[in-house]
Parts: C-alpha cells; structure tokens; sequence
C-alpha cells in the first residue's frame, strides 16, 4: 500500500488539508500577533483559501464534516465547564430572556422587512435566521476574555440555550411558511406537537441517565489508567449523546452540550476536559475555517452598499432585542448593552435553517436568487466584527456602570468543580507515599491542599482524607487550571521521573508563578537532569535518594513564609529539625539493621500531637524516614502506631541524654553509637554546584527508595 501510495503521488486529500491547517495556523498566528482573537484569523484563512478566492480547498464535503466535529465537540466542552447545577440557577434568563429575545428580533424583523415589500413570509422566515447567535464564536470570545462567569457571560449563555431549544420549532415552523404550506414534510399541528415531545422526552432521558449511568461507566473506564481507552470513551459519550438527540430534532449543538453537561456530573469531568481539548482546538478551528470559506469576496465587492445596510439591519434590530430583554430581566443598562453587541451575529445553525427554507421556496431578506449568498457575506462579516462588538459592549458596561446582585452568585469553577479562583494553597501532583506524607503534613499546618491524580483509588483515598480532588492528568492545562495553579502558592510533583516532572512544570510555568518543588522518582544528581528540570521552570529539587518524607514537606513549607509552625508545649523536648541523623545500627544486633538510614526529623514535636494539640510524655525518632511520635508512656502511643502502619520498627529515643534506639518487631534494645545521635549530627550542606539561578538543590537525608507506604 505505502509502495503504491508512493508511485502515485500524495493522497488527493492531502494537499487541502496540509493547506487548510497551514492557513489556519500562519493567519492565526499573525492575528494573535497583532492582539486579534485567532477567531477572526481563521475565518480570514477559510475566506482566503476558499473556493471562490485561491481555491486551494475544493472538496469541502469533507471539510463540512470536520468543522460539524469541530461544532460538537466546542458545545462538550462547554457543558462539562458550565454543569447542571450553574444551569438550573440561570434558568429563569434562559426561558424569559432567550424567549423575549427569539421573538422581539423575530418580530421586529419580520415587520422592518415587510415596510420595504418583503412578504411576511420571507420576512418571518429572515426573523429566524437573524435570531439565531453563534454559540461556538460568543462563547469562544467570552472564554478568551475571562468573562464566562461574569453577568453578561451568564445572561450570554442562557439566551444562546433558549436558542438552541428554538431551532426545534423553527425547523418545523418553516415547512408551514413556504409555499406548499409544509405538505409533505410531516408538518401541521399533530406533527409539531409530536416533535416537541419526543425531543423532551429525549433531553429528559439524557439527563437521568447523566445521574444513574455517566459516573460508573467513566469511574470503571479511569480504572483501566489507560489515557487510549479514556479519550475514545470521552468522543463516543459526546458523539454518541449528539447523534442520539439529532434523531429526535434536536440540534447536534445542544446535544453535545448536553452530553458535556452529562460528563459535568462526573468526578472525573477535568479528567474529560483535559483529554478532549487539543482535539476541540483543531476541529474548532476547521469549522471557523470552514465558515470563511464559504465567502465569496467577488459578490461582497459588488453588492458593498447592500451588504452593509443588512449588517447594520441586524445589528440594529438585535441589538435593540436583545437590549429589551435584558431589561426586561432588570439588568442594568450597561449589561443589558454590552450582552446585546455580544450577541449581534447571526449564528451558523442559519445556514442549515436556509437550506430547509429553500426546499419551501423561502429566500432571505426577500432577495430570491441572492438571497443565500446575502446571508452568507452577511454573516461572515458580523462574525468577524464580533470581538469588536465585543469590546464595545464591555466599554458600555463599564461606561454606563454595572449594579451588582443581578444573577444568582454562582461559584466561579473550572472543569469538573475544581478550586478555580482560590489563592496560596498547595497542588500536589500524584496521590502516593511522598504526596500522603506531604497532605497530611500540610494540612495538619492549615494550609489547603488540591491533588491532581489520575489514579480513582487514589483519588478517592484523597478525598476520604478530607481533600480536594481534581482528576485528571497534571501535564493537561485544563486540569490545571481546575486545580486553580494560577493562585497556588507551591506546586509540588513528588512522584514522578524526571522527564514527567519537567513536562508538568512546564505546564505550570507557562500559566502560573507558583514555586514548582520537584522530588523526582529517580536520582537527579546528574547535570542533565538538574538543567532539564530549570529549564521547565523548577525551583528546587529534593533528592529523592537521600531524603525523607519529612525533608520533603520541610522544602515545601520554606516556601510558604506566612504558614503558623505549631510550637511544642512548654517544657516538653523539642527536636533540632535541622540536624542530620545516622543511627548506624550494628548488623548483628538486629535482623533489621538494613532499615536504619540517614533521617532528617520531620517536626520538632510528635507529629501527631502537635496536629491534634495534645501533650506527649517522650519523642521517639523513625529511623527509616524521620516521624517523630510519642513513647508508649504517652496517651497517642503514636511512635508505635508509625512502626506498625509504615514497617518502620526501628525507633530512637531523642531525650536529653538518651542514646539508645529500640526495635519495635523483635525487642532488641540497640547499643549506642560511638556517639550519640545528636552529638553526631550533621549540619546539611549541597556539595554540589547550583546549576541554574532558579534551581535550589535541597540535598537531605535518606531514606529507602522503595518504602511502602
């Protein structure tokens, strides 16, 4: 096959496509160069390549298909961000406010057309096409601008929903309006009335099994820790929910919305976000394309003064529609404004309106022949003018002033509920021995602790242990940003290799100036590996060779200055956390000898009652990772209950004048050293040159690399 390719040339698809995508990325390049939304940019490059331009794209059948994938799966994306509960809380905008605005712009165009002759048909029939916003643009530019949260986003969004829902009706109002009165077509009161109901009944049927199938179906796919099986999962539920919901008329937009608004009730829902969205930004940025090309420059050029009365026709009626019904809802003129330029355009679920129209003898703007060649200028243009219309609408909101308390507060998050828009917790990548240690420490300090891991044992572990969870791959920026990096304080990533480490943090310094502490899996003494992990953005670097858990969370707490370190009760002995300790056991007077190692203690307390505010009575020191607990005399026993949960049963007394260690598994008291503990303790020092100006080599302790948690 390869041979055959080879002798007969590249595959006819190739070169539209290589064209395509080269278009889309120089236009969008030079676009964002030049502070423009890369919207703008790819429906240039579609307008530029189209068939009536340059031609380099002529087989648009499967260039439709795409920029339809693309549409479908921009809609998942943002029902997995948006979810139910944010959707029941607007729900009054979306039947009020999409309702008032459908109609008043239907309405208002159907009678501005018919004072210039146009029948009231075509008129009505243009009301729908005009009415219609484009979901996959306005929410792509209120994403971009950080406003999906804000009002006018909101009150943005519920309009776009009731539009969605008003396509149905449309699509059988419009067979009626035509000329054969929609014999035929299955339409007429019965008819209508039908197809309303079974689309309910279908949206009804896709939500219940939201509650009862999505989260067990998705929580036994992540069990298989296979990123292959998850995303092929992920694109058959969106796909597998639109297609099911186009078969009952619904749009295959509000369908994929849907399905992520399914997905949104999962745990796994950042999990989701992260897999699906480098495939939604190369489809997504087909369709734009795909809309460009429809553009024919020639008939723009001709019909100039046409085309600019309809688009100033559209954006006077819409926005004077969408303004009365923001008020309507008593919002603030400001907001009320700034949503209606929003929503100036006409969205690209009229030209399938267009095509059911033409079959019923129905034209646009009453201009037959022209007509759909008039809508088409008219809405590629409108869709190019959107970021300015944009703009200007947060300029009249600012302007005109923005009274507050108008919608519901709804808590600002990213994919899946994470913590977005928190600041100076900790995120921890991973879920394993280094990252419980780690939690627990913080935690038990007061400092709020966000795990991202995807592991679903682990997962679960994690929020049984009372913290937040975000489920999903660390190297995804979705996820991330669920995890809320951009106000984190320190992003530690204690378990991985280094190569992993440095992925992660590149991730993270590209998004956030949180300090990146790295313990890699694997010794990082080589130069290499230290210059790989600066050059990502690390900040220090704790070897995970000659470093106990306790080293590890004392790295990540000189990062946070401001956090309270809880102060021994008086009189009760108090542990140098600074000094090296080598209990060097002798190998005949203990069968397990091998497990004592060089150990910084953890904490100048018992850990445990410290945490809990009690007392203890003597400190007993771990000498195969560094907890210090309490003696047996004491109430929590917790130096025991350390032996017994981690196999740590070497201890060592650090009271005053003690020096003998003790093994917990078979009672042999353990001579002294040749001096004591404390005596023979090390100041820690790096040896090793700073490879970087951002690297601290934080090189402590030891313990064993394969310790069990």
């Amino acid at each position: 096959m390869l041979l055959a390719t080879e002798a007969s040339g590249p595959p006819p698809f190739l070169a539209p496509t290589a064209a395509l995508v080269l278009a889309a990325a120089v236009i969008g390049y030079l676009s964002v160069r030049m502070r423009v939304v890369p919207i703008v940019g790819f429906l240039l490059a579609g307008v530029v390549i189209g068939p009536a331009q340059l031609g380099l794209v002529e087989r648009q059948e499967a260039v439709e298909s795409a920029a339809e994938v693309g549409v479908i799966l921009l809609l998942f994306t943002i029902g997995i961000e948006f979810s139910l509960q944010r959707l029941l809380q607007i729900k009054r905008y979306i039947l009020l406010g999409g309702g008032l605005q459908v109609a008043l712009t239907a309405g208002a165009t159907t009678g501005v057309l018919a004072l210039g002759g146009v029948d009231w048909r075509d008129g009505l029939f243009t009301g729908f096409l005009v009415a219609l916003s484009s979901t996959a643009i306005v929410l792509k530019v209120l994403g971009d601008s950080g406003e999906s949260g804000t009002v006018r986003g909101r009150l943005s969004l519920a309009i776009l929903i009731f539009q969605d829902l008003a396509v149905i009706l449309m699509v059988l109002v419009v067979p009626l309006l035509g000329d054969d009165g929609g014999e035929g077509g299955g339409a007429g009161p019965l008819g209508l009335l039908t197809a309303l109901g079974t689309a309910a009944a279908v949206i009804a049927v896709v939500l219940v099994l939201a509650r009862r199938v999505m989260p067990p179906l998705l929580e036994r796919v992540a069990r298989l820790c296979s990123p292959e099986v998850f995303l092929l999962a992920v694109v058959a539920i969106c796909l597998g929910t639109a297609y099911l919901t186009a078969l009952a008329g619904v749009s295959v937009a509000l369908g994929a919305f849907l399905a992520g608004l399914v997905v949104s009730e999962s745990r796994h829902a950042s999990h989701v976000f992260g897999e699906i969205m480098p495939l939604q930004i190369l489809f997504s940025a087909v369709f734009f394309v795909s809309v460009g090309m429809l553009l024919d420059l020639g008939y723009v050029v001709e019909n100039l003064p046409l085309l600019a009365g309809l688009v100033l026709l559209v954006v006077a009626v819409k926005v004077t529609a969408t303004a009365v019904a923001g008020l309507a809802l008593r919002k603030p003129v400001g907001t009320a404004l700034g949503t209606a330029l929003l929503l100036a355009q006409v969205g690209e679920f009229s030209f399938v309106l267009d095509t059911v129209g033409a079959e019923h003898g129905l034209s646009p703007f009453g201009l037959t022949e022209d007509g759909s060649q008039a809508l088409v200028a008219t809405t590629v243009l409108l869709m190019v003018l959107t970021p300015l219309l944009s703009a200007a609408g947060r300029l009249a909101d600012a302007r005109l002033g923005r009274r507050r308390a108008v919608l519901p507060a709804v808590p600002q998050q990213g994919a899946g509920g994470g913590p977005e828009g928190r600041t100076g917790h900790v995120v921890v990548s991973g879920w394993g021995a280094a990252a419980r240690a780690l939690a627990l420490d913080l935690r038990g300090r007061g400092v709020p602790v966000v795990v991202t891991t995807l592991n679903p044992d682990g997962a679960a572990e994690a929020e049984a242990d009372g913290h937040e969870v975000v489920r999903g791959d660390a190297t995804k920026l979705p996820v991330l940003h669920a995890a809320g990096v951009q106000g984190a304080s320190v992003v530690v990533i204690p378990e991985d290799r280094p190569e992993e480490a440095a992925r992660i943090a590149a991730v993270v310094r590209g998004t956030s100036a949180a300090r990146i502490v790295v313990r890699p899996t694997e010794a990082g003494a080589d130069p290499a590996t230290l210059d790989d992990l600066a050059a990502a953005g690390v900040d220090k670097v704790v070897d995970p060779d000659r470093s106990s858990h306790g080293m590890l969370a004392k790295s990540v707490l000189a990062e946070l200055p401001g956090v309270p370190t809880t102060v021994p009760p008086a009189g009760a002995t108090r542990v140098d956390t600074t000094r090296l300790v080598h209990y060097a056991v002798p190998s005949d007077a203990c069968p397990h000898a091998a497990l004592s190692v060089p150990v910084l203690p953890s904490a100048m307390g018992c850990e445990e009652c410290l945490r809990d505010g009690d007392t203890w009575v003597h400190l007993r020191l771990c000498l195969s990772c560094g907890h210090v607990g309490c003696c047996d005399s004491s109430p929590g026993r917790h130096a025991r209950a350390h032996a017994g949960e981690h196999e740590h049963p070497l201890m060592a007394s650090v009271e005053p004048g003690e020096t003998w260690a003790h093994c917990f598994y078979d009672g042999t008291t353990i001579p002294a050293p040749a001096r004591s503990p404390w005596d023979a303790a090390l100041d820690v020092t790096d040896d090793r040159t700073d490879r970087t100006d951002r690297t601290d080599r934080t090189d402590r302790a030891g313990e064993r690399t394969e310790e069990r948690a």
